[in-house]
């Protein structure tokens, strides 16, 4: 999930991600089937597949998952399936756009069960473009601090090819273009950085503030059920809730 701060809510994201890691497992996984399914099973020939390795990596998939995972999808094994991948868009209560990020070998099974998901939790599927304007796509990593001050923390992120940094007090969040994923990914590491959690994603230019907690509860909810989806690679949100309900929400 991600809003307005992500250095703020590594503490939930964390959690969330260690609760379901298998499923993260097999997301991740997909992608990587997709990818190489596209382009070949051959790292340097198909960044795309590189880039769902790195993400792989990023969250301590074992070498043998990813292997496999190349191999279904490259052709060497028989258990590979076509995936297509969907963005779909739409609102969650009090007006806050929300994309979700789809990879499924079956679009008439998910469409229906997303726009489910966001009637049952009060929210609303949009059309397509209905707010996707309002997000960038960027490469996202979130840094443990490790002691850094602050301007250490700007020189190594700027050093290895970030535009932007939200520094926190545990945890930083490094923005770099999309294209240069793997290469700051990298250069990150080379330096000493130990990164939680690396993502392409939608960031929002502005958020919209969730001013009641019975509302931000609301929020969390739908956003927390169409990240449990099995079809849906991630969600992203341009909420804007204060950090302290967060962590009692969904403490």
């Amino acid at each position: 999930m991600a809003g307005h701060s992500h250095s703020a809510n590594i503490k939930h994201r964390k959690n969330a991600v260690d609760a379901k890691r298998g499923k993260l497992f097999s997301k991740l996984a997909k992608g990587m089937i997709s990818a190489a399914r596209q382009g070949g099973g051959d790292l340097e020939s198909n960044p795309k597949l590189r880039l769902a390795v790195e993400k792989a990596k990023a969250a301590n998939m074992t070498r043998d998952s990813i292997e496999r995972a190349i191999k279904k999808g490259s052709g060497e094994d028989n258990d590979g399936a076509d995936f297509e991948e969907l963005l779909y868009e739409g609102y969650a209560p009090g007006g806050i756009a929300v994309l979700v990020s789809c990879l499924t070998d079956n679009r008439n099974r998910t469409a229906p069960e997303v726009k489910y998901i966001f009637e049952k939790r009060g929210g609303n599927l949009g059309a397509s473009g209905s707010v996707a304007f309002l997000f960038d796509f960027r490469s996202i990593f979130v840094l443990e601090n490790e002691g850094r001050d602050e301007e250490a923390i700007l020189e190594l992120a700027l050093e290895a090819g970030a535009e932007d940094v939200e520094v926190g007090e545990t945890h930083s969040t490094v923005f770099a273009a999309a294209t240069d994923f793997v290469q700051v990914k990298l250069a990150v590491e080379e330096a000493g950085g130990k990164i939680v959690s690396a993502e392409t994603g939608y960031v929002p230019q502005n958020t919209v503030a969730v001013e009641d907690k019975d509302q931000a509860k609301k929020v969390l909810a739908l956003l927390d059920a169409l990240e449990d989806n099995d079809d849906v690679q991630s969600v992203f949100a341009n909420y804007d809730i204060p950090d302290e309900w967060i962590e009692e929400l969904q403490g």
